[in-house]
């Protein structure tokens, strides 16, 4: 399968009064087309911020200070807001974790809808009309004709989200970066949603990367899973064998503290202390602090990357041997 993102050693930086904040930092990973990625993390692990970098959205005092991304072979790092008016919509669609990010809340949602796609296709409104009640009804939502007409403050907060994916999905973008896109849904919702991703993906290669923090959603989404901590990608590979056979200490604890590997009437297993400083990171292995397997070589210098033959590859000295329970 040929490849649609290929993000190399990108680092995203922010410049603060109190000093230099390295939220992404030498992250690399691709995907195929029709690929879902699933990036994973505790909150404030970078993940957010990566999927900001990909559309070229990172605000001030934030910028990408060094790295590539190439959407289908070219490069978007550096371009200008002429050429990325352009892509965003069209090629990148991005799915906000608040939809009210993305609504504007004084226009009906057809006017919405309608203009997102006049922006990138030449199309009457009874066309682009027809396109936004199918779009309105692949994502749930009942009665798409009568609700093209409301505003988005007579939707309930799950209305809403399924308005933004179905906008996202209007002009069948080669790549949506989805931000946390089911958190405020039901499960019943949430599992629709997710069926319509992976419909999507299938039938026309649109890739996917899913941000998210629940372990449960990428397992039955995604085909491969990257774990981001403290603004790097610790461990990369297959779905399945990140799950069931992770390598990273701090995969391992993420699994182990899901409910459904704890025993019932017993305190949850947990991570101990919290993610470090982004602006004082320790020396060696940023985990190496909340690590039971660390040793004397993980806090000192810096961590190289191991690759497996297999594909996997993880960023620790001391990797897990067992499977994960």
């Amino acid at each position: 399968m040929s490849v649609l993102l290929d993000v190399q050693n990108l680092s995203t930086h922010f410049f603060t009064r109190a000093g230099r904040v390295p939220a992404v930092n030498d992250v690399s990973f691709s995907i195929g087309a029709g690929q879902v990625l699933g990036l994973v993390g505790e909150s404030g692990s970078g993940k957010t911020v990566t999927g900001l970098s990909i559309m070229g959205i990172v605000d001030p005092p934030g910028r990408i200070v060094s790295g590539s991304i190439k959407l289908d072979g070219q490069e978007l790092v550096g371009l200008d807001e002429a050429h990325w008016r352009k892509i965003r919509g069209n090629r990148i669609a991005m799915i906000f974790q608040d939809p009210m990010m993305t609504l504007n809340p004084v226009l009906r949602i057809e006017t919405q809808m309608i203009e997102t796609i006049k922006a990138h296709e030449a199309i009457s409104d009874d066309a682009a009309r027809q396109r936004c009640r199918e779009a309105l009804g692949n994502v749930g939502i009942p009665s798409p004709e009568e609700r093209l007409s409301a505003y988005p403050h007579q939707f309930s907060g799950g209305m809403r989200q399924r308005v933004v994916i179905a906008i996202a999905m209007l002009l069948r973008p080669s790549l949506i970066i989805a931000d946390e896109p089911t958190t405020a849904l039901d499960v019943t919702i949430q599992a629709q949603i997710i069926a319509q991703v992976q419909k999507l993906a299938a039938e026309t290669g649109t890739a996917i990367v899913w941000v998210t923090h629940d372990l449960a959603v990428v397992s039955g989404l995604s085909d491969r899973l990257a774990v981001m901590y403290a603004g790097r990608i610790i461990e990369e590979g297959a779905t399945e064998q990140v799950l069931n056979f992770p390598r990273h200490p701090y995969t391992r604890g993420l699994l182990d503290s899901l409910p459904i590997n704890n025993q019932r009437g017993q305190p949850l297993n947990q991570i101990p202390g919290a993610t470090p400083s982004l602006l004082a990171l320790p020396k060696g292995c940023a985990f190496a602090p909340r690590c039971a397997l660390r040793q004397e070589d993980c806090e000192q210098g810096s961590i190289v990357e191991t690759f497996h033959k297999e594909g996997r590859r993880w960023t620790c000295l001391h990797p897990v041997q067992d499977r994960a329970r």
